[in-house]
């Protein structure tokens, strides 16, 4: 397990080196994203989806997540009440939705290969909802114009999430006991082995290490709520589900994931002056769950 995290350090230093060197630059990680959010992600949710059974607990895996979500920001809204409305709006936001793909998929891989997917899948489809849409709505309440409520919209948006499709058509198949073509197989197998390098390389090509001294205060401040919350409500929910370890491994770890990118778009679409706070818990939050993952592999699984 040391050698498999020793390569995704690497793979991340990578694309760190790249970006110091120009040799790629941090916008082409809007090409690379592109790339994996609709190629070799979804490859990957297809192949571990296909041939494996699952289980009826896993439907509630979903469902918790959104809880949990719903949970995050109520206790959020108490606990940033008194910031600025700009980061009140942003913290708010960054409160519920986590980094799955991009940064739990290759992990998750490493340490617990195709099961190990599956369930985190699962945990991303309640996470899709918690992303595009609980978040969306709450940085649209804090944004200069007000709530606009647009379900359209934000049925627009899953409907254009690939691997958010691909979860729901996927498992539509697994239920109805229907698989998808050798060849069809054989093809997602060969690109879905891109998703864990393309993924490392991206997350080292947005890793930053400068960071504004004035936002030093509300940064601490989120991460203690983050990843106090998450483990006090992960650890509860560990020893009380009456599921299957892996099932409590997910929520546990899954509460510890960083934030979600797409707090990024959204707060240019709100006009919030906090692009560069979201950019510095982005990468710190990337860098604490890296060390709880290699920590749980090192003394757990």
């Amino acid at each position: 397990m040391n050698q498999e995290f020793l390569y995704i350090i690497i793979l991340i230093g990578i694309g760190y080196l790249f970006k110091r060197f120009d040799i790629l630059k941090e916008r082409d990680g809007e090409v690379i994203s592109r790339v994996i959010f609709n190629i070799t992600l979804p490859a990957l949710i297809i192949v571990s989806l296909n041939s494996v059974q699952i289980e009826p607990s896993l439907f509630l895996l979903p469902a918790i997540v959104m809880v949990f979500g719903f949970v995050s920001v109520t206790l959020a809204f108490f606990v940033f009440r008194k910031e600025e409305k700009d980061i009140r709006g942003t913290l708010m936001m960054l409160a519920t939705g986590y980094n799955v793909g991009l940064f739990a998929y290759p992990l998750v891989e490493a340490i617990w290969g195709s099961k190990g997917l599956l369930y985190f899948g699962m945990f991303d489809i309640g996470n899709s909802f918690l992303v595009f849409g609980l978040s969306y709505l709450v940085g649209s309440y804090y944004s200069e114009e007000g709530l606009a409520l647009k379900p359209i919209g934000i049925l627009k948006k899953f409907g254009r999430s690939i691997p958010f499709m691909t979860y729901i058509v996927m498992s539509l198949l697994n239920i109805l006991n229907i698989h998808l073509p050798a060849g069809v197989i054989d093809v997602t197998s060969i690109l879905s082995k891109a998703n864990m390098p393309l993924s490392l390389i991206l997350l080292g090509l947005y890793l930053s290490f400068s960071f504004d001294k004035n936002s030093i205060r509300p940064i601490n401040k989120y991460l203690l709520f983050r990843y106090g919350f998450g483990l006090l409500f992960g650890l509860a929910l560990f020893f009380i589900l009456p599921y299957d370890e892996m099932f409590r491994f997910t929520i546990l770890i899954g509460f510890l994931l960083p934030i979600g990118l797409s707090v990024i778009p959204y707060s240019y679409e709100f006009n919030f002056k906090t692009t560069s706070l979201i950019g510095t818990i982005s990468n710190l939050c990337i860098m604490i769950s890296m060390l709880i993952l290699y920590l749980f592999a090192s003394l757990v699984v």
